[in-house]
């Protein structure tokens, strides 16, 4: 049986207090999701890749904190990785229709549904790749992240 938006289970390591500037454009508020099976060489996120270990929270009770927490509507969703649970990021993003919303994931664009792509506003998308990683490229841990915005976004 399918749930929906308002019982559907996420599962969170954390949501970051203060906004960082580090995680795409403005000053973003940070959720980092649990669970990831990439498990990419040098990952500096390692804590979230067993999602058993998160904290499981409905979609609406988590959207509703981001509400109270997000002062300026601007949200980062990262890992772990979000695309394994898209479902529930999908739910949480339609209710967070009015967010200038952030996605980073490892994966190819390709693979990012596109019922997410077109709810959000920037992707960051591809693995980390400890050999190629850099400091100086702005919101990518490894120079083969790709940082885009997705101009079709839309608020409804």
């Amino acid at each position: 049986m399918k749930q929906n938006n308002s019982s559907q289970i996420i599962y969170i390591n954390s949501i970051m207090k203060n906004p960082s500037l580090c995680d795409g454009t403005g000053y973003r508020t940070v959720l980092f999701l649990q669970g990831c099976d990439l498990h990419c060489k040098g990952c500096h996120n390692k804590e979230t890749w067993d999602i058993a270990k998160g904290i499981r929270i409905t979609v609406a009770e988590l959207a509703d904190t981001l509400r109270k927490s997000c002062f300026n509507k601007e949200l980062t969703i990262s890992g772990g990785e979000p695309l394994m649970q898209a479902d529930a990021v999908y739910e949480l993003i339609t209710l967070l229709y009015d967010f200038d919303i952030c996605l980073y994931t490892g994966h190819d664009i390709s693979e990012v549904p596109p019922k997410i792509l077109d709810k959000i506003h920037y992707l960051k998308y591809g693995p980390y790749i400890e050999e190629l990683k850099t400091t100086t490229t702005p919101f990518v841990g490894s120079i083969n992240q790709v940082f885009t915005e997705i101009s079709h976004a839309t608020s409804e």
